[in-house]
């Protein structure tokens, strides 16, 4: 069976996202481009077929994403967050949550993104859980502050969660209708704004039963699949972004050969990162687990190093505000922040304070 981007249907799709830059307003949503996202099917990816889905593996969705990725990196990222709440639901050890969202996922009649930073990375140095739970009845009471959550002013369901007084932890499918969910204006990012990511205020917001995706448990997210900090889904969008730079890269070499001497490297490295990911999704890595840490660091490394590349070559063109340089340069710096682990922050760091490989 051949998959879904690799047919010459998908290619349009490509070239309908790469041919005009997403726009960054904060108040703008991509309805246009994640409408042909479903479209051509894309929605279906990580559904199994029992629900509509297309039912790929990990491994061919990471190949898609990286497609997409190298067209527009905004509306992909808008994407993972969709499918890393269907993840969630879908991962449930509960079927009321999976029969009853997603079908209605897998065609876009509802959209459903994450919130779920707090449980992980963001504000878990805070004496005081940002997102407090506690029991009511068969369900939970959810309180407190969502730092994060891509396209929640659009999201019908909210994939977030708490933490109780004994330290587990619950994850829910949360109506963002139900009362005491505010979901919050978006806050105005250095790039990526049309993804209107922004903070949800939960207050004495009630959880059914049947919304309880995960838990109680200690470290939720642990629980079941859909990727983390550092997992191989933010590398591969690196990935894919350094590709679709380098395309334009190569425009320019054609007009001005003498950069062929910089394409060249970063065509190798990209080129590399690509199979290592490939080997990491299939689990044949040497490096075993510890690989998709590894890669994120080369990834974080190589998009921040070709934006720059790109940017110094349009010389002062590219310095101007709303030149596909200029731009890519903001976004690549999106991965320093997005779900980056210590590890992978100080080595990058450590390269830009040292000017040493990772």
């Amino acid at each position: 069976m051949s998959l879904p981007f690799e047919s010459d249907s998908f290619q349009p799709l490509l070239s309908q996202l790469s041919g005009s830059l997403c726009p960054e307003e904060t108040d703008y949503w991509p309805v246009e481009r994640l409408d042909a996202l479903r479209e051509a099917g894309v929605l279906r990816w990580n559904i199994p077929v029992e629900f509509g889905g297309n039912g790929l593996t990990d491994a061919d969705i990471l190949e898609g994403y990286r497609l997409l990725a190298a067209s527009c990196l905004t509306t992909t990222f808008i994407l993972t967050q969709r499918n890393g709440a269907c993840q969630r639901v879908l991962t449930s050890p509960e079927s009321a949550p999976r029969e009853r969202l997603l079908p209605q996922l897998v065609t876009g009649e509802i959209f459903a993104t994450v919130g779920i930073s707090h449980l992980t990375t963001s504000g878990q140095h805070l004496s005081t859980p940002a997102v407090q739970a506690r029991p009511d009845g068969d369900g939970y009471v959810l309180d407190g502050f969502v730092p994060w959550a891509t396209g929640a002013t659009q999201a019908d369901i909210l994939v977030t969660g708490g933490q109780l007084y004994d330290g587990r932890q619950v994850l829910a499918a949360v109506p963002t209708h139900r009362q005491g969910v505010q979901v919050n204006a978006p806050v105005e990012l250095m790039a990526l704004g049309s993804s209107q990511t922004g903070s949800v205020k939960l207050t004495n917001v009630i959880v059914r039963a049947d919304e309880l995706l995960h838990g109680p448990v200690e470290a939720v997210m642990r629980q079941g699949s859909g990727g983390g900090a550092g997992s191989l889904g933010t590398s591969v969008l690196a990935a894919g972004a350094t590709e679709g730079m380098l395309q334009h890269l190569r425009e320019e070499a054609d007009r001005r050969p003498d950069l062929n001497e910089f394409c060249e490297p970063l065509q190798e490295t990209v080129d590399d990162l690509v199979q290592q990911i490939r080997l990491a999704s299939s689990g044949t890595h040497p490096a075993g687990p510890a690989a998709a840490e590894q890669i994120r660091q080369v990834a974080n490394s190589l998009v921040l190093r070709t934006a720059q590349s790109w940017l110094a070559t349009t010389k002062g063109a590219g310095y101007v505000a709303g030149h596909r340089a200029e731009r890519a340069v903001r976004e690549s710096m999106f991965f320093l922040v997005w779900s980056c682990p210590q590890p992978v922050l100080s080595a990058n760091l450590r390269e830009l304070a040292c000017g040493g490989a990772v």
